[in-house]
Protein backbone atom coordinates (compact mmCIF):
# COMPACT_ATOMS: atom_id res chain seq x y z
CA UNK A 1 0.00 0.00 0.00
CA UNK A 2 3.16 2.40 1.19
CA UNK A 3 4.65 1.60 -2.55
CA UNK A 4 1.50 2.23 -4.28
CA UNK A 5 1.14 5.75 -2.34
CA UNK A 6 4.90 6.98 -3.19
CA UNK A 7 4.16 5.88 -7.10
CA UNK A 8 1.00 8.09 -7.33
CA UNK A 9 2.75 10.83 -5.46
CA UNK A 10 5.74 10.76 -7.85
CA UNK A 11 3.37 10.49 -11.09
CA UNK A 12 1.69 13.75 -9.71
CA UNK A 13 5.21 15.66 -9.27
CA UNK A 14 5.83 14.62 -12.60
CA UNK A 15 2.62 15.84 -14.03
CA UNK A 16 2.70 18.91 -12.70
CA UNK A 17 6.36 19.85 -13.31
CA UNK A 18 5.30 18.82 -16.88
CA UNK A 19 2.32 21.87 -17.08
CA UNK A 20 4.49 23.63 -15.47
CA UNK A 21 7.57 23.51 -17.84
CA UNK A 22 4.78 24.14 -21.26
CA UNK A 23 3.56 27.15 -19.12
CA UNK A 24 6.47 28.73 -18.86
CA UNK A 25 7.18 28.37 -22.69
CA UNK A 26 3.94 29.90 -23.64
CA UNK A 27 5.11 33.00 -21.75
CA UNK A 28 8.50 32.90 -23.63
CA UNK A 29 6.64 32.71 -26.70
CA UNK A 30 4.19 35.97 -25.64
CA UNK A 31 6.96 38.30 -24.46
CA UNK A 32 8.72 37.35 -27.75
CA UNK A 33 6.00 38.92 -29.82
CA UNK A 34 6.36 41.49 -27.70
CA UNK A 35 9.63 42.76 -28.50
CA UNK A 36 10.68 46.41 -29.84
CA UNK A 37 13.23 44.89 -32.38
CA UNK A 38 14.35 41.68 -33.43
CA UNK A 39 18.17 40.07 -34.02
CA UNK A 40 18.96 37.12 -36.32
CA UNK A 41 22.08 35.51 -35.81
CA UNK A 42 23.08 32.82 -38.53
CA UNK A 43 25.67 29.71 -37.16
CA UNK A 44 26.89 27.36 -39.32
CA UNK A 45 29.36 25.02 -38.71
CA UNK A 46 32.31 26.62 -36.27
CA UNK A 47 31.08 30.63 -37.02
CA UNK A 48 28.55 32.97 -36.75
CA UNK A 49 27.73 35.06 -39.41
CA UNK A 50 28.68 38.32 -38.09
CA UNK A 51 31.61 39.00 -35.52
CA UNK A 52 29.58 41.51 -33.72
CA UNK A 53 25.61 42.26 -33.36
CA UNK A 54 24.18 45.47 -32.50
CA UNK A 55 21.21 46.24 -30.04
CA UNK A 56 19.92 49.09 -28.30
CA UNK A 57 20.06 49.31 -24.34
CA UNK A 58 17.11 48.89 -21.85
CA UNK A 59 14.68 47.89 -24.36
CA UNK A 60 13.37 44.49 -25.26
CA UNK A 61 15.11 42.62 -28.32
CA UNK A 62 14.33 39.45 -29.59
CA UNK A 63 17.47 37.18 -30.53
CA UNK A 64 16.52 34.57 -33.01
CA UNK A 65 19.06 31.83 -33.86
CA UNK A 66 18.67 29.83 -37.09
CA UNK A 67 21.24 27.28 -37.56
CA UNK A 68 22.32 27.28 -41.28
CA UNK A 69 24.76 24.31 -41.06
CA UNK A 70 24.95 21.96 -38.01
CA UNK A 71 23.29 22.40 -34.87
CA UNK A 72 23.50 25.04 -32.12
CA UNK A 73 22.91 27.15 -29.85
CA UNK A 74 23.93 30.50 -28.52
CA UNK A 75 24.46 32.07 -24.95
CA UNK A 76 25.41 35.58 -23.43
CA UNK A 77 28.44 35.29 -20.89
CA UNK A 78 26.96 35.99 -17.86
CA UNK A 79 23.95 36.10 -18.74
CA UNK A 80 20.63 34.00 -18.22
CA UNK A 81 20.02 33.54 -21.71
CA UNK A 82 20.82 30.34 -23.92
CA UNK A 83 19.09 30.34 -27.51
CA UNK A 84 18.54 27.08 -29.70
CA UNK A 85 18.38 27.01 -33.08
CA UNK A 86 15.07 27.69 -34.28
CA UNK A 87 14.29 29.61 -31.44
CA UNK A 88 14.13 32.92 -30.08
CA UNK A 89 14.29 34.71 -26.72
CA UNK A 90 13.96 38.12 -25.29
CA UNK A 91 16.73 40.04 -24.03
CA UNK A 92 16.67 43.24 -22.22
CA UNK A 93 20.41 44.40 -21.45
CA UNK A 94 22.21 47.53 -19.78
CA UNK A 95 24.64 49.36 -22.03
CA UNK A 96 28.65 46.91 -22.69
CA UNK A 97 29.86 44.61 -24.34
CA UNK A 98 29.01 40.87 -24.37
CA UNK A 99 30.55 37.40 -25.27
CA UNK A 100 28.31 35.52 -27.29
CA UNK A 101 29.13 31.62 -27.07
CA UNK A 102 27.74 28.61 -28.78
CA UNK A 103 26.70 26.34 -26.18
CA UNK A 104 26.18 23.13 -28.38
CA UNK A 105 29.30 21.12 -28.57
CA UNK A 106 29.35 21.08 -32.35
CA UNK A 107 32.93 19.79 -33.41
CA UNK A 108 36.47 20.70 -33.38
CA UNK A 109 36.04 24.22 -34.00
CA UNK A 110 33.79 24.83 -31.48
CA UNK A 111 35.51 26.91 -28.98
CA UNK A 112 36.16 29.41 -31.93
CA UNK A 113 32.66 30.21 -32.14
CA UNK A 114 32.38 33.30 -30.63
CA UNK A 115 31.17 36.83 -30.96
CA UNK A 116 30.60 39.98 -29.40
CA UNK A 117 27.30 42.06 -28.85
CA UNK A 118 27.42 45.67 -28.34
CA UNK A 119 24.52 46.93 -26.26
CA UNK A 120 24.29 50.72 -26.72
Amino acid sequence: MLKKSLWLAAIAVLAIGILAACGGSKDKEKSTKNAEETITIEASNFKFDKKEYEIPANKDVALKLENVDGNHAVMIEGEDVNVTGGSSDVVNLKPGEYTLRCSVPCGNGHADMVSKLVVK
